[in-house]
Formats: C-alpha cells, sequence, structure tokens
C-alpha cells in the first residue's frame, strides 16, 4: 500500500498539519485539502509537485506570495524566489526526524488512520513535547 504524506510546517520545520493520500493520487489533491486549513503566512514554499495556476491564484487570494518553481514541462517559467526555496530543507529534515520512529519509517500499520495517528504522535512528541 503507498501513501503520500503531505504536511504544512511553521517557519521552524514544525509540523502543523498532515493530510494523507493514496500514492498514485496527485499532489493537487493534497493541496487542495490543506488550502483551507493554512495559517497566516506570508510565504508559501513548496516543490514542484504543488505548481498549478489555480493554486498559485488560491494562495494569492489568501494574501500568501508562493515560492514554488514550475514544472520542467511547462511552456511559460516561473518566477520565483530562489534564496527563499532553499528554506524548503527544512520540510524534507522534518520529514527525516519523523522517520526516526521506527513504525513512522517501516509502516508497520497497515490501516491508514492508524498510520496517520502514529505519524501524528510522533510529530507531537518530537517537535511539540
Amino acid at each position: 500500500m503507498n501513501t503520500n504524506l503531505h504536511a504544512v510546517t511553521d517557519a521552524k520545520g514544525r509540523p502543523l498539519r498532515f493530510f494523507m493520500t493514496a500514492g498514485q493520487v496527485s499532489d493537487y489533491t493534497g493541496a487542495a485539502a490543506l488550502l483551507g486549513s493554512l495559517p497566516a503566512a506570508e510565504w508559501l514554499i513548496a516543490d514542484r509537485g504543488y505548481e498549478a495556476d489555480w493554486f498559485r491564484d488560491a494562495l494569492k487570494d489568501k494574501g500568501i506570495r508562493p515560492c514554488i518553481p514550475g514544472r520542467k514541462s511547462r511552456g511559460k517559467t516561473v518566477r520565483y524566489d530562489k534564496r527563499r526555496y532553499k528554506r524548503r530543507n527544512r520540510i524534507e529534515i522534518m520529514f527525516g526526524r519523523l522517520k526516526d520512529w521506527r513504525r513512522v519509517a517501516t509502516r508497520y500499520d497497515r490501516c491508514p488512520k492508524v498510520f496517520l495517528s502514529a505519524v501524528a504522535l510522533a510529530a507531537t512528541v518530537m517537535f511539540w513535547l
């Protein structure tokens, strides 16, 4: 069973929200699900999987400036702040720290609800306690 874990973090890389989708589902599904619960922020840094015009427009409507590079297959190049984009490693570090928990890294739980609960428990203990 494959799953994708989508996360929203604060500026320090601490997780705020999680959403899980099936592995073969596009990242746009996770973006749409987390869009309504985004906290107030000046910038949103995301990877190419979340690059879409509708997502950029929705962020601008919320007053958030997107820092998302364009897909390689995109006809028109998208400008983004490359210096700010380098800070995206914070979310990669957060996912790496979550995988320090063996239960999360090896995916012991086959039920998606139980797995998401284990991820939330690991995030709470590691980042907020």
